[in-house]
């Protein structure tokens, strides 16, 4: 079966720093591109980063760029967010998720064909 799983989520103070993991199985990330997204409550699921899998190019939404980096490691079949200087309006759910077109932009969440099931970040002020 083909999942992706995400953890790392939690609760930390604005200033601080949360790197999210999102786990592959049952294919693999050196074959697909993947990105985060987020959606907190009553608001719109909203691109975070995206990185591709052939040359490891990453795009990111303009509210987390310099803040905030995508990585992958493709012996774990793992990517990562690394969050820094989290602010409370970082609170959301994070999300994972494959596209296997090779975009060079930051991809809508509708051309996504696999989700995981998201990880809660909580900032607090």
């Amino acid at each position: 079966e083909e999942q992706l799983v995400e953890s790392g989520g939690g609760l930390v103070q604005a200033g601080q720093s949360l790197t999210l993991s999102c786990g592959a199985s049952g294919f693999t990330i050196q074959s697909w591109n993947i990105g985060w997204f987020r959606q907190a409550p009553g608001k719109a699921r909203e691109g975070v980063a995206y990185i591709k899998s052939d040359d490891g190019s990453t795009y990111y939404g303009n509210s987390v760029k310099g803040r905030f980096t995508i990585s992958k490691n493709n012996a774990k079949n793992t990517v990562y967010l690394q969050m820094n200087s989290l602010k409370p309006e970082d609170t959301a759910v994070y999300y994972c998720a494959r596209i296997y077109y090779d975009a060079t932009y930051l991809p809508n969440p509708n051309e996504y064909d696999l989700w995981g099931q998201g990880t809660q970040v909580t900032v607090s002020s």
